[in-house]
């Protein structure tokens, strides 16, 4: 069963967090948690508060969903609405500049094989 958590409006550009997003891509949840916590991004500690919300979305939909064997199946980043500001510079005229946004999206699922006796 798939598991999804969705983070709406990050205020990081998406090419920033895609850098993050691509270390933890098919890993294990307990090792994609260690990577984010060692990563020097400032994404990744949105990216991790991501991750929890979507184990905690697991184990809140399935009583049964054995943590230790879910797995990140798929996480992409879209761009979300960019704010648009000037800044203003020498002789009268004005710079543009782009704050961007991010979505971020988490999918986890269980791992198969490897049955429990």
């Amino acid at each position: 069963m798939e598991f999804t958590a969705r983070l709406r409006y990050l205020q990081t550009s998406p090419q920033k967090v895609r850098l993050v997003v691509d270390q933890i891509r098919g890993k294990a949840v307990e090792e994609a948690a260690g990577i984010l916590q060692l990563s020097r991004k400032q994404a990744a500690r949105d990216v991790e508060k991501l991750l929890k919300s979507a184990v905690a979305n697991a184990e809140n939909r399935d009583e049964h969903v054995d943590v230790d064997r879910l797995y990140v199946k798929e996480v992409f980043v879209d761009g979300g609405p960019t704010l648009k500001r000037i800044r203003p510079a020498p002789m009268g005229r004005a710079f543009r500049i782009l704050k961007r946004q991010s979505h971020v999206t988490i999918k986890l699922d269980t791992r198969k094989g490897q049955e429990e006796s």
